[in-house]
């Protein structure tokens, strides 16, 4: 999790530097977060396209969890969801779909624990994109890529980081 765009924009770097893609890394933020930190008005960057993926999309998704659900699915990697006022961006939005309408009706953790993060870890998650923060994450390829992105989202000024 990340306080500010720099933090994360040094972080979604190393990412790129070890040859992953926008496509590979999982981006939660509250849509004010957005619209602060990514919003018109800020410097263009591919972690920035990649929160605003979801931004127009907002509109068009309200209603019943099942309509969200099915919202998620046709969209594939990005999706605003306006009744719990979040951007999720990349392959998790595919595994919150999965997660059912129970998890989404139930908030951000019940989404995050359906797609297999623990209960106390997506609380804490859940509590930090409430106050502003930024959550990136990606699956590592290998141990190697594990251990390198740990120490360098630490390098970068995120807190709460785990491997799963």
């Amino acid at each position: 999790m990340f306080r500010d765009r720099s933090s994360a924009e040094r972080a979604y770097q190393a990412l790129h530097e070890r040859g992953y893609h926008k496509d590979d890394v999982n981006v939660l933020m509250s849509d004010e977060t957005r619209k602060t930190h990514f919003g018109d008005e800020t410097a263009h960057t591919e972690l920035g396209d990649k929160a605003m993926e979801g931004a127009g999309v907002g509109s068009a998704i309200g209603g019943t969890a099942g309509a969200i659900i099915g919202a998620i699915a046709a969209i594939g990697t990005s999706v605003a969801l306006p009744g719990l006022g979040l951007i999720i961006a990349g392959p998790i939005a595919a595994a919150l779909a999965g997660a059912g309408a129970g998890g989404l009706t139930g908030g951000l953790v019940g989404a995050l624990v359906g797609s297999g993060i623990p209960e106390e870890h997506a609380a804490e998650y859940e509590e930090g994109i409430k106050n502003g923060g930024i959550v990136m994450g990606v699956k590592p390829r290998n141990a190697e890529d594990a251990k390198y992105f740990e120490e360098e989202f630490r390098k970068s000024d995120a807190d709460k980081v785990y491997r799963y």
